[in-house]
Formats: structure tokens, sequence, C-alpha cells
């Protein structure tokens, strides 16, 4: 199973199991975080880039596998992408380079399963 299935099906998986608990609190967060994300004053694949970028910089590999494959729905390109990652590592210092490494190895998974 390839890394991009692994994550696409371990989080559905997941996140069902967890939303099916019937807590009100997980479910309006995961609703929120849902939300936030839509066009609105920044359109959708601004707002997914700031994800992405906010994800690198926190060092979360998920969220920055999450927010990879959402602005790739938006239609963001690889400089787009290369651009985010750059502020990204601007922001975090060298201790992003780890997750800049997966996220260009995730990204290019992604673009090969097109």
């Amino acid at each position: 199973m390839s890394k991009l299935d692994e994550f696409t099906t371990f989080r559905q998986k997941m996140n069902e199991k967890i939303l099916n608990q019937g807590n009100l609190e997980i479910k309006r967060f995961f609703a929120l975080d849902s939300k936030v994300y839509e066009d609105g004053a920044l359109d959708a694949r601004t707002k997914e880039l700031l994800g992405l970028v906010a994800s690198m910089v926190l060092r979360c590999d998920d969220c920055i596998s999450y927010h990879i494959l959402q602005a790739k729905k938006t239609g963001t390109t690889n400089e787009e992408f290369f651009e985010a990652f750059s502020v990204a590592l601007i922001v975090g210092g060298s201790i992003v380079i780890p997750h800049l490494r997966r996220a260009a190895a995730f990204l290019e998974e992604v673009q090969d399963g097109e």
C-alpha cells in the first residue's frame, strides 16, 4: 500500500470511528475545521496553503499530507507548493527540513498518482 493510500485509508477509518462516538465538541471542531477552509475573503487554495505552512512549522506530518491533498484539489501548482514550502522553512527554520523532505516526497507520490 502506498503512503498516500495508507494515509487516506487510516484517516477516513479513524475519523469515522471518532465521529461515531457522538461527542458534540469533537463533531463541532471537525465541522469548523472543514468550514474554515471554504472560499471566503480568502479563496480555498490560499487557505490550504496557509494551513500547509502552519502544519510544516508545527511539524505535523499528517496535517502536511492532508493540506497537500486538499491544495492539490484546488489546482495548486508545483511552483506554488514550493513557494509555500519556502515560507514554512523561513518561518520555522532548519527544524522544518525533515518535514520539507517528507512533504516533497508525498507531493511527488500524489502527482505520480494523477
